[in-house]
């Protein structure tokens, strides 16, 4: 009888061991790849701009002039593998005038759109 109540404290010991439980990575926002970004060019619309980016998930409450593409993975695994990265665009009369962030922009991105 000893023996098996000190089996089931020693298992219920293990299971409770956070190394042990597996964790999902939860990823929110908008993944964006850098081959999407080198895509941008100053003189495009919002439209166009939705289209090569997709819809953003922020959407700025204050003014229509700025598309905010932010994205977080909390990782499940460890704190070293979590990702944040942000890129904002601002528009001037719905045309994309300027672009900052975690991305590189490519150097194509200055010679104005030619619609």
């Amino acid at each position: 009888m000893l023996f098996r109540i000190l089996a089931i404290t020693i298992a219920l010991s293990l299971s409770a061991c956070s190394s042990w439980v597996y964790r999902f990575d939860i990823p929110q926002g908008n993944f964006l790849e850098q081959k999407d970004i080198d895509k941008l060019q100053i003189g495009m619309t919002k439209e166009q701009v939705k289209f090569v980016l997709g819809s953003p998930v922020v959407n700025d409450a204050f003014g229509n002039d700025t598309l905010h593409y932010v994205y977080l993975l909390k990782s499940g695994r460890s704190e070293e593998f979590n990702v944040k990265k942000k890129f904002i665009l601002y528009f001037d009369n719905e045309v994309l005038a300027s672009a900052e962030g975690d991305f590189v922009l490519a150097d194509n991105f200055y010679v104005p759109m030619v619609n």
